[in-house]
């Protein structure tokens, strides 16, 4: 959906037993010391490869010696097995970086610790949908990073030249991207990788659909809800009436569909706005944002990413943890910093007020100052659903998907199919794993 927005899944999937539930059936990690003070001086290991970080984690060191973070960058596609590795044999860090979904199934697996009691102090600073990625099922393992509210992004210069205007629903953009068919084929509205279905997953967010839903003592999955094949109608739209098109995220050229014109809109965040200014040099300046598409103006929301920083299993000073990861990421200081272009980090805040750092991430020479750039993004930020929750399987499911989503660009599988599929498979895996879960009404 977004450019280079792919989740990453690899090596997350493996090595998946779930036991429990989470907060449905008990929780699951450390609880011994989730709710001590801890006294006297400390050291602490952290695990991350944010670009930017390392040069915070000097800044708390020097402001904060009874609590002292050894960074480690910990760059590289097999790191969570790497984490599961060395928690397994008992040489984890304390702290890592994780996207919502994999701390979802670190969880799941007793690998991260309860820090409920500790991080309550600063749930205040976070938004919710931020602080659900990291309490999957209630109870909290990590405090929240970094978010990746979703927008548009769409050459102005083409939607004048084809009479269409920014789409406020997704509606509208199946008839936007019909009118542009109707002038020239070759161009199109919009852009779905077939290795990639975050198309489905973000529009699944923006509907109400709720994958994933603790009730009780179960799961409830709900891949067949009302909200879930709404969201899936409009990508078989998109698929069925050939209006995206499909230059996969892997392709280093990939960037000229755009640049070109030959897809003329996509949905974006904060992090590759600094992409854009670099890999879009014929078309620079062309471009402007706008809210993203909804289903229902009446209550419009969208969809985001989240980093994380949890805590994991064997963390001996949980509350020491929890005092630098929530430094880092809502700390004036801290964010000042990893905000700056200049940091690389790409970060931007998880915290409810993102008014400070949302000019200095906008490149003025891509979007010219012909909308109002800054309002889209912090109306982005205030706007993502919360009723989203990642299941203790989800990164299982997600690689699951993958292997269906190249036959539904290809028109080999209804997307109504594959939804049915996941709801299937999801019970069954949930089944075979010991968790309970039961279809949603």
């Amino acid at each position: 959906m977004s450019t280079i927005r792919t989740r990453a899944v690899a090596g997350a999937a493996a090595a998946v037993s779930l036991s429990l539930v989470l907060a449905a059936c008990g929780g699951g990690g450390d609880t011994d010391s989730a709710g001590k003070t801890t006294k006297g001086d400390v050291k602490l290991e952290f695990w991350s490869w944010t670009d930017g970080i390392q040069d915070q984690v000097e800044v708390w060191n020097k402001e904060h010696p009874e609590t002292q973070v050894t960074f480690v960058n910990a760059a590289g596609d097999t790191v969570y097995q790497k984490l599961r590795a060395a928690i397994t044999s008992g040489n984890a860090p304390c702290l890592s970086k994780m996207d919502g979904m994999n701390l979802a199934n670190f969880a799941a697996d007793g690998l991260l610790t309860d820090i409920t009691k500790v991080a309550g102090p600063y749930r205040s600073r976070y938004t919710t949908p931020a602080w659900n990625a990291v309490s999957p099922g209630g109870i909290t393992y990590g405090i929240p990073t970094g978010s990746s509210p979703l927008f548009t992004a769409y050459r102005a210069d083409l939607f004048q030249r084809y009479g269409i205007k920014a789409p406020t629903t997704w509606d509208d953009v199946i008839a936007a991207g019909k009118a542009v068919q109707k002038k020239d084929k070759s161009v199109k509205i919009f852009n779905m990788a077939g290795e990639d279905p975050s198309t489905l997953v973000d529009l699944s967010w923006q509907a109400g659909a709720q994958w994933y839903k603790v009730d009780g003592d179960h799961w409830q999955i709900g891949f067949t809800t009302p909200q879930a094949l709404k969201a899936g109608d409009i990508v078989q739209q998109l698929v069925d009436d050939d209006l995206a098109s499909n230059a996969s995220y892997q392709d280093p050229g990939v960037f000229k569909t755009w640049d070109l014109g030959k897809t003329i809109m996509m949905t974006t965040s904060t992090w590759q706005l600094p992409i854009y200014d670099t890999n879009f040099p014929k078309s620079r300046g062309e471009w402007q944002l706008a809210d993203a598409p909804v289903f229902d103006p009446a209550k419009p929301q969208t969809s985001s990413n989240f980093d994380v920083t949890a805590v994991l299993k064997g963390c001996r000073y949980p509350d020491r943890a929890a005092q630098f990861a929530a430094w880092l990421s809502s700390s004036k200081e801290s964010l000042a910093a990893l905000t700056d272009p200049r940091s690389k980090s790409g970060l931007f805040p998880a915290v409810k007020d993102v008014s400070p750092y949302v000019g200095k991430i906008i490149p003025t020479e891509m979007f010219n100052g012909r909308s109002d750039s800054a309002k889209v993004i912090t109306t982005a930020a205030s706007r993502v659903g919360e009723q989203w929750q990642y299941g203790p399987d989800y990164a299982a499911m997600y690689s699951e998907m993958q292997k269906q989503w190249g036959q539904v660009m290809k028109k080999q599988l209804t997307v109504k199919d594959m939804l049915t599929h996941l709801q299937d498979w999801v019970l069954a895996d949930l089944k075979k794993k010991g968790v309970k879960a039961v279809a949603a009404g």
